[in-house]
């Protein structure tokens, strides 16, 4: 999965902004002001922070320990960091995204 294969995924939500309000190095997604994700252009593989549901956010991280981490620099209860290699497959990571914009959308 590249860049440019999520930020076209998250631009494809109704009323997404894409701005960098952290410098040139990241690119965040918000949806009415509030980000739904985050992530760093420098990171080889990329890596994402999502919004999750703390329950389910434990729940990623022990089925996918080497792949979804808790928030880098974020509330570990309700930010999820994603490293996008070949061990995640674009239809979960997918999901996660989509789940991520419905709850910051609410």
């Amino acid at each position: 999965m590249h860049v440019e294969w999520v930020r076209d995924f998250c631009l494809s939500f109704d009323d997404v902004e894409e701005c960098q309000p952290f410098g040139p190095e990241n690119l965040v997604y918000k949806i009415k002001g509030k980000m739904f994700l985050l992530i760093s252009l420098d990171d080889i593989p990329p890596r994402i922070n999502i919004k999750t549901d703390p329950d389910k956010s434990e729940e990623l991280r022990e089925a996918y320990p080497d792949n979804i981490l808790p928030g880098f620099h974020m509330n570990k209860k309700h930010w999820n960091t994603l490293v996008l290699n070949t061990r995640l497959s674009p239809s979960l990571v997918q999901e996660l995204i989509r789940a991520s914009y419905t709850l910051v959308k609410k």
